[in-house]
Parts: structure tokens; sequence; C-alpha cells
């Protein structure tokens, strides 16, 4: 219940300041011009085209996910306000899960409005309705995850410009492991891919197959930055 009030309390904030619609109308742009370029493309059946659409998603979902998680915990520290969440009778993993459901909320309201692009390609073309909502599953999966690791990178950071550098380095190790993957030999080649945040573990959503051990990375992913954050949130408490 508590961090349902922080939750609001942070959703107010973006809806007060314009940073939460410029960062979803940015977002949304981007979407756009990538889902115009990749429709140019008249060779690509209708599959395709879906699935291109939901792997150019996560270049936009990626980006506001850093950007709307970066003043999570940071500007609360940089603005001194995070002595009151410290003093105030509130569990720190409250605390966390609050502020991740707003930037979480925000992420999601914005991939969902979206859901035009899909639809044109559904009335136009030969698609399933299974593999939109697979695919609008795996990207928000993935938003989790990212809102997640901006998170704790905002836990760590007195500036929100260094959460933003943080996280984004996180995430960009992240994805890279995949070309660990393909540079070492079996089996840290498949260790490697198991653990790499894009590519085979968000492939399968692109193509409507809802795999529950791709559900499960991100899901775990998402709770170990969850729990991560929280543990430098008491640890700064106890200083």
């Amino acid at each position: 219940m508590r961090a349902l009030t922080i939750a609001r309390r942070e959703l107010y904030a973006y809806t007060r300041s314009p940073l939460g619609s410029a960062i979803i109308a940015a977002a949304l742009l981007v979407d756009g011009i990538l889902f115009y370029y990749a429709s140019v493309d008249t060779k690509k059946l209708s599959a395709q085209l879906l699935a291109q659409f939901f792997y150019d998603s996560t270049a936009a979902t990626m980006g506001a996910g850093l950007l709307l998680s970066m003043r999570l915990l940071a500007e609360e520290r940089q603005s001194g306000t995070i002595t009151l969440l410290n003093t105030a009778p509130i569990r720190d993993r409250d605390i966390v899960l609050g502020k991740f459901l707003s930037a979480f909320g925000m992420l999601t309201v914005m991939n969902l409005l979206t859901i035009y692009m899909p639809l044109m390609v559904y009335v136009r073309g030969k698609v399933s309705v299974g593999q939109i909502a697979v695919g609008y599953v795996g990207l928000t999966l993935f938003g989790a995850a990212v809102t997640a690791i901006g998170l704790f990178a905002s836990s760590l950071a007195r500036s929100q410009v260094v959460a933003l550098i943080i996280g984004a380095v996180m995430v960009a190790s992240l994805i890279l492991l995949w070309v660990v993957a393909r540079a070492v030999d079996p089996p840290f080649n498949t260790f490697f891919s198991g653990l790499a945040l894009h590519h085979e573990n968000y492939r399968p959503f692109m193509t409507g197959t809802l795999q529950f051990d791709r559900v499960a990375y991100y899901l775990t992913l998402t709770y170990f930055f969850l729990l991560a954050a929280t543990k430098v949130l008491e640890a700064r408490r106890w200083r």
C-alpha cells in the first residue's frame, strides 16, 4: 500500500513536469520513423514486418526506460529529499517498488500507444493476434528489466546524468554479451548468450513464441536489480 502511495506521487511528478511527456513523445517519434522505414521494404512479409517492429521498438523502450528511471533516486539525493524518505516510517523495498512502478507504468503506457502500428500490419497483412500479444509481452518484460537497471543506477549516483551514464553502460554491457558469446567456444557461448539482455532472449517474442524460460529470465533480472537497489538504500540509510 505504501509502495502504491509512492508510485502515485511519482506519477504525479511525471505528469506535472514536461520531462515525462517529452520522453514519451520522443520515443513514439523514433518508433514511428523506424516503423515507416521498415514498411517501405515491400518485399517483407507481414510477419517479418511485425517482428521487425518489435525488434526496433526495443531501442525506444531502452532509451525511454533509462531516461524515466534516472531521476527516481538520484534526484531525491540531489535535492536533499532523500532524508525525508529515510526518516519516514516506510521500508526501503516499498520506496524502490513504488518508484519502479511509476516509471514502469509510464513506459508501459508509451508502448501501448504504439499499438496502431501492429494493427496496421494486422489489417493489411496476414499476422495473428497472438503474435502481436506475445510481442508486447516481450516488449513489456524488456522494459521492466531496463527500468530496474536504471533504478539501480539511480540508487548509486548523486546526479541524474551520472545515473543515466551508469545505467546505459550496464544495459549496453548486458546487450553486448551476445558478442562475447560468438567469440568463445562451447559451453561458454551458450552461457553468455543466455545472459544477454537482447538477441536470443528476446527473439522468440518477436515471432510470437512464448517461451517461459525467456519470461523467467526477464523477471529474474528485474527482481535482481530491484533487490540490489533496495540493498543500496539500506546501506546508505545506516551510514
